[in-house]
This record gives structure tokens, sequence and C-alpha cells, in this order.
């Protein structure tokens, strides 16, 4: 193995050695958000890249599905040892392409490495269940893989999103089309690919397709990929669940999020003020857990609204790759102009403006906004920006309300020292997560993530629930005796 485990890779976009081909959408330029410079290219998949993909990988499926268990778990085992070695690699790609804090790299090599070892435990797990059944009759329901699975991941958190999907897909037997966002090619999609191929996973059950909308919906309505798992803005998860559906597809939809974090007349302020710090700043807001809503009882709203006022005034935004920081760059010009429209929309109709507002090039600076109404963008919108909102409530019917004010339900966060009552609120949320006493990003391989409405379809990744997204049931019987039959 050598020193750098991406040191053959061709960046020009054909791919690893002879193993890898180039695709027919020429290439995509690989821009390091804090510069505006790109860093490298890789190739660019259209609809036929995706057809062929998809046709090998079912060829290739079936192999590796009756491949014996130690060998397909020793993959993943093999993969976590090279993702260890090879770490400080790992994470200067990621900083650099996701515009990233070093922190927030560590923690997705780390959540890999962790999904990894769970892929792996996959495959010692019993896949299967004996039923009630007749004298002299067998019943057995079987877990069995769906056959191919597309992969269609986002830029935020590429290489754990990427992985969350594809590895525990393979443990469950499946072959695998990934399509990594364009913005985040590699950390998306290549560095997830060259790990499990130089981990000895065989050739075509995994391809990796970089590309955008054709790419997607391509991968959607091929007759070769029997589900998709996609993670993603709610607008797009709409047209590939639209698209899956016609073509009678399993889908995965994890979507976005306006989430609530809400305090308590008896909160911990303290502990509420470093939860709400993290929740609406990691990765300057650009997570779909991230806390959209800030709900606080009006007793506490104001000392807490001027402490997250002097916390974001010293927190510095600038380059992870080249500088210190608590906050990288906004993804793109898109994405950084609709976090400004969002908040100046916001100030414009009532809400004050106690910390940030402004950026520096790609640089959005830590913002608070208080005296938020339901009426505001900055309460209604998925902002995916640095931006802490702070809405008032007097009551806990009213925190409730205005916590399910919302299209979305994928994660909150309650703090309160009260945790009983903590908890009977916690009941009446419409979310997929919910934390008593704890902020709204939290992220686990061994739970089951997901939300519900315009944040999901109910689905989830993680956990049990892999088995149950993943695999499809298949009834069994036998019999010593075939049985007699009255026509």
């Amino acid at each position: 193995m050598s020193v750098s485990l991406l040191a053959d890779y061709e960046w020009t976009g054909c791919g690893l050695a002879e193993s890898w081909k180039p695709l027919s959408g020429g290439t995509i330029d690989v821009v390091e958000p804090a510069t505006g410079q790109p860093m490298s290219r890789v190739s660019c998949a259209l609809a036929p890249d995706v057809r062929a993909s998809a046709a090998a990988a079912r060829q290739a499926q079936g192999a590796w599905a009756r491949a014996p268990y130690g060998e397909r778990a020793g993959v993943f085992r093999r993969a976590a040892a090279l993702l260890e070695a090879h770490r400080a690699e790992y994470a200067e790609w990621i900083v650099r392409e996701t515009g990233g804090i070093p922190p927030k790299a560590m923690f997705e090599i780390d959540s890999v490495l962790h999904l990894c070892h769970e892929a792996a435990a996959m495959l010692t797990q019993p896949s299967g269940l004996v039923l009630p059944s007749q004298p002299g009759v067998s019943s057995i329901a079987r877990r069995v893989p769906h056959g191919v699975v597309g992969v269609i991941s986002p830029f935020n958190f590429p290489f754990l999103l990427s992985s969350r999907a594809v590895l525990p897909a393979l443990a469950a037997g499946n072959a695998v089309v990934l399509k990594p966002d364009p913005r985040t090619p590699v950390s998306g999609g290549v560095l997830l690919a060259v790990l499990l191929q130089a981990a000895g996973l065989p050739p075509s059950v995994l391809h990796m397709l970089p590309g955008g909308a054709e790419a997607g919906e391509a991968l959607a309505t091929d007759p070769d990929v029997a589900m998709v798992s996609f993670t993603g803005s709610t607008a797009v998860g709409c047209r590939v669940g639209e698209l899956a559906g016609r073509h009678l597809k399993k889908v995965a939809l994890e979507l976005g999020g306006k989430n609530a974090l809400i305090l308590l007349a008896d909160a911990d302020l303290d502990a509420a003020v470093m939860g709400g710090a993290w929740a609406s700043w990691l990765h300057q807001g650009q997570i779909c857990m991230s806390a959209g809503r800030h709900l606080v009882h009006e007793s506490i709203a104001e000392d807490y609204a001027q402490r997250m006022a002097a916390k974001a005034r010293a927190l510095p935004a600038g380059d992870p790759h080249r500088q210190q920081v608590a906050l990288g760059p906004v993804i793109t010009e898109a994405q950084l102009q609709r976090v400004k429209r969002i908040v100046d929309e916001s100030v414009a109709m009532g809400a004050r403006l106690l910390a940030g507002g402004t950026h520096e090039g790609p640089f959005y600076a830590a913002t608070v906004l208080a005296d938020v109404t339901p009426q505001m963008p900055a309460f209604r919108e998925e902002i995916f920006g640095p931006v802490v909102s702070i809405t008032r409530f007097g009551s806990d019917a009213e925190a409730v309300a205005l916590a399910n004010d919302t299209e979305y339900g994928l994660s909150a966060g309650i703090y309160a020292r009260d945790v009983g009552r903590a908890m009977e609120l916690a009941q009446q949320l419409h979310v997929g997560l919910v934390h008593v006493n704890d902020q709204t990003v939290n992220d686990d391989g061994t739970m089951p993530m997901g939300g519900r409405g315009a944040s999901g379809n109910g689905s989830r990744h993680g956990g049990p629930a892999n088995w149950d997204e993943f695999t499809q049931w298949q009834w069994m019987t036998v019999r010593a005796t075939p049985p007699a039959y009255p026509l």
C-alpha cells in the first residue's frame, strides 16, 4: 500500500488505475469553497453511464450476496483499518472540499469508522425468523437483498451520508450505484470508492458516478435499480420520490428540517447556550438537523438572546484549511445569497439583528435574530446558514404549537430541569428525533435516523432500521411430502 491511499487516482477523471472508466459527461471541477479555486477534476455521469453501471451492478450482485459472510464482513473491517491509517489524508479532503472545520472532518471519519464496524456486524446477525406452522411444514421468513440500490448523497456531510447508505446496503447483500453531489464528488464518492476498492470489495459491486440532475433522474428510473436512497433537499426529494414511485421502486427519503430547540423557563441557560450554538452554527448551519428555530420562554428569552449574541461575536469565520476558525465558508454563492435574503427580509419585518448579518466573501458571520414571528422567513424557511432565530412563547401549549407549526418533522431538542415535564412535551412533537436536555444535531450509526412530513417519507437509516430499508421479506415453506389438493 502506498503512503497515500489516493496517490494513484487520476484527477483528470478517468479513475484508479485500469479499473475505473471515464464517464460520458465530461468533467466536473472540484472547487474549494473557501478560496473559489479548483482543486481537481472528476468525470461527470450522464444517463447512459447510469444505465451501464446499473446493469453491471445487477450482474455482480448475486455473487456478492452469496459470498461467505465472513468474507464480506472482512471487507468492512479492512476498510475501517485503512481509514484509520489514512485519517489525516481523508480529513484534509473533507475540510477543503466541504469547507468544514477540522473537528467536523474528524467527526465524519469517526462516524464512518463506526459504520464500517456496524456493517461488518450485520453479517453475523440473524436474517430471518421461523414462523408458526402446521406439523411437517417449516415456515421461514427471511430477509433478502433488493438487488441494486441507488444512493444519492448531499454536499454537507458527504463522506458520512454516502457511507450511511452504501455500507449497510452492501452488507445486506446489495450492489450499489452511488451518485454523490457534484459539489463534493471527492468527499462524497471518491474517498469511499477508493477505500472499499482497497479493502477488497469485488469489481462492479459498487459504482461511483458523480453527476447532476440527469444522472439522478436516470438512477430513479433505471429498471435494474430496485431501491433509491436519497438524502438532500425536500424539493429534489419530492422529484426523486415521484420518479421512483412511477416505477414501483422502494425509496428512502431523508430531507430537510426546520428544527425547534425549546427552552422551558427552568432551562439551564449555560447548557442551553452551548447547545444552541452547536445546533445552529456547526458547519455554518448546513445540516438537516440544525436548530432553525430557538423557541424560548418569555421569562428567559432576552437573557438567552444576549448570551447568544455575545457568543456569536466571539466566533471567527474563515478558511478552515489555513486558519483556526469556528465557521468556514457557505458552500456556494447561491446559498450565501439565500441566507442573506432570509435574514434581510426578516429584519425588514421586525426581527432584531443582535449579531452578524454580514459576510466577507463566502464567510457568513454567526448571526442572531430575536423577536422572530411565525410570519417571517427566518421562522418558516430552512436557512442552511449560521443563523439563530429566537421566538418567544408563554406556555407549554404555545411552545408545542410553535414547534409543530411547520411542514417539516425531523429533529427537536428541549432544555428543562423538570425532565418529566419535558418528556410530556416531547411526546407531542411531530418529529422523528427528539432529545431532552440536548440540542437537535445528534447522530449515531446505531439509531434509526429519519423524519416525517417534508423531512422524509418515514424511512430510516441506521441500526435496526438498516435491515428494514435495505432488504425485503421473503416467505419460504418447506415440506417433506407435497400436500394433496381437492381440485
